[in-house]
């Protein structure tokens, strides 16, 4: 486990446990299927990514549960869901 986990920091500045774990998985998904990393980091390891995004407020849940960056484009982010959609499993708008 990560040590930021350890810390109630991250977990208010989601809103929330269930909220962390929310923005966590969707946004793994996300690095998973081909997402950039939104922060600069010298590790591979998604997890890793994903905290480093949350901690710096490069990513967030919107009022209705969906993932979005602080430069959040969306036309680019349906593109990408049209690429992406074709494997069966849920589409980026999903996430």
């Amino acid at each position: 486990m990560l040590d930021e986990f350890r810390e109630d920091d991250i977990v208010r500045k989601v809103g929330g446990r269930f909220k962390l774990s929310t923005l966590v998985q969707k946004r793994m998904v996300a690095l998973n299927r081909g997402a950039r990393p939104l922060v600069d980091l010298q590790t591979r390891d998604p997890m890793q990514v994903v905290v480093a995004e949350i901690l710096q407020n490069k990513i967030y849940l919107d009022t209705s549960g969906n993932i979005r960056s602080v430069t959040d484009d969306s036309a680019r982010v349906d593109k990408l869901d049209r690429l992406l959609s074709d494997d069966g499993g849920p589409g980026l708008a999903d996430l």
